[in-house]
């Protein structure tokens, strides 16, 4: 239903529905909650070990993203990457303050998102190395649209231009507009590599 009727459909869908009910359509926006940063020598309200261990229950598919900046190639292992929206279509990766090829993926102003195989875990485990030369004996071609790098075999591509930057804690919420994307499908494909409790894995069955 949803294929057929689109976002936009089903919310006057929605509308209607509850007029007809007679609710009303308008929704209170929730109080802001109140956030503050922690401390200097404040206990952190949850263990990091133990925030560690219970979000590690959450697989995901693993990422390299990449750019390409006056120095040459760049790019991280990352898993915290998502779909963010279809209209327009935007995607957003989350990165630590501390790493050292964020600040050359933000100089470029764009970047390129590598989908990875099951296969790839040599190749993710080596651009999460901090300070080696990430792109060593790493065959890539620039993405269509930004240039940045399309690394080989990666069953999936999504290249984007930095549309926004949220600060998240520790970390940086970067949003991007997709220019242009692909993907292997069908069995040719393979399966995507997949990361849960620390360790790397695939679909069974």
């Amino acid at each position: 239903m949803g294929d057929m009727m689109g976002h936009a459909g089903m919310a006057a869908a929605a509308v209607r529905y509850l007029r007809s009910a007679g609710a009303p359509t308008a929704v209170e926006p929730l109080p802001r909650p109140a956030l503050r940063a922690v401390r200097e020598g404040e206990r952190m309200p949850v263990d990091r070990g133990e925030f560690r261990r219970v979000l590690g229950h959450f697989a995901s598919g693993v990422t390299i993203v990449t750019a390409l900046d006056e120095d040459g190639p760049a790019g991280f292992a990352c898993q915290s990457f998502a779909s963010l929206s279809l209209d327009p279509p935007l995607v957003a990766f989350m990165v630590a303050r501390t790493s050292t090829t964020w600040p050359r993926i933000a100089r470029a102003g764009r970047f390129c998102v590598n989908v990875l195989g099951a296969d790839q875990g040599a190749l993710c485990r080596a651009f999460a190395v901090s300070g080696a030369d990430k792109f060593a004996g790493v065959t890539w071609t620039p993405a269509p649209s930004t240039g940045s790098p399309r690394l080989t075999g990666a069953p999936a591509w999504i290249d984007c231009e930095i549309t926004a930057v949220h600060t998240g804690g520790d970390h940086l919420i970067v949003v991007g507009r997709v220019t242009a994307l692909d993907a292997t499908d069908g069995p040719e494909g393979g399966d995507p590599l997949l990361f849960h409790r620390g360790r790397f894995g695939r679909f069974a069955g």
